[in-house]
């Protein structure tokens, strides 16, 4: 019988030498995905620099938020904030190593997988036949294996990370915080990570195409509201701390990430050139902001130019 459905396949079950039996039409086992020929076969490849690229966006999420909030709970006179930062960095790192030691295959830092073809294939839970239109066939499986489920497991080591280190960490320096303050960014996390969950499992296809451009955007968006917010308007403004100074490298790097995820490096030679507009936005910025300071306008508006 024809095997139906975009993502129903059948299943290989003996082989001796040039003999090989296949079962009936239906799911692929984890870790393989249907053929043309709608055999299953095992995901085999190694992932592409764009899947690696999508998964450190994926595993970066978590990374930032805690230190989004980290920042924004402990205070400006509060000395645990960098201890917070890294302690955050080193369970992100943990965590992520853990998933791919736990990956297929088992024990080393590299997976295997299924490439990636169209959009669909995030979404094979929409693509079950009904031949007969009673009776529907169950063909859902992890087409793009392991790129969908390997992201639920970096975000559970890092929340159980979390728990064991950080309100032992918090709770011994954070002396500078009130007793209602000192675990409010822990609270957050235990906030976003189901909401990053939930973004995983129904915009993982979307965010899997569209990360790039979301990188860039909201990496621009940032850096113009901070600088904003710190008044930030010559490079002096910009120099006379060192916070300012990593705020602005670490948004350039995510600049980076984004122009080299959108190129995909596919030629080397014509894609490296893009990274010299890496520090274009915040030149761009120092030099009109004087342009647009709110005083000067007024003052403007009120002398009628």
């Amino acid at each position: 019988m024809a095997c139906l459905g975009l993502y129903c396949g059948k299943t290989l079950l003996f082989k001796n030498g040039s003999t090989e039996i296949y079962g009936e039409c239906g799911v692929c086992p984890r870790g393989q995905r249907t053929n043309a020929q709608k055999y299953c076969q095992p995901c085999t490849e190694s992932p592409e620099l764009y899947d690696w690229l999508y998964l450190g966006f994926m595993a970066m999420l978590p990374l930032v938020l805690h230190w989004f909030f980290i920042e924004w709970y402990s205070g400006k006179k509060s000395s645990s904030a960098l201890f917070q930062h890294i302690t955050a960095l080193f369970e992100c790192s943990m965590a992520a190593i853990i998933t791919l030691l736990v990956s297929d295959p088992i024990g080393v830092l590299h997976i295997r997988s299924c490439r990636v073809l169209m959009l669909s294939d995030w979404y094979t839970m929409l693509y079950n036949p009904s031949p007969d239109y009673i009776t529907t066939v169950h063909c859902t499986h992890e087409a793009v294996y392991p790129l969908y489920t390997i992201v639920f497991i970096y975000y559970a080591f890092c929340l159980v990370l979390m728990m064991l280190l950080r309100p032992l960490l918090v709770k011994k320096i954070a002396c500078g915080l009130g007793k209602s303050d000192r675990f409010k960014s822990i609270y957050a996390a235990l906030y976003f990570f189901p909401i990053l969950t939930v973004l995983q499992a129904v915009g993982g296809g979307l965010l899997y195409y569209a990360f790039p451009y979301i990188i860039l955007v909201l990496s621009l968006v940032t850096l113009a509201v901070y600088m904003s917010a710190s008044e930030i308007e010559n490079c002096y403004d910009l120099l006379v701390r060192k916070k300012r100074l990593i705020v602005l490298f670490s948004h350039w790097l995510l600049h980076a990430y984004g122009i080299i995820s959108i190129s995909r490096v596919d030629k080397l030679e014509q894609d490296l050139p893009l990274l010299a507009l890496v520090p274009t936005p915040a030149l761009f910025y120092l030099f009109t902001a004087k342009f647009t300071e709110p005083s000067r306008i007024l003052s403007e508006g009120a002398n009628g130019h």
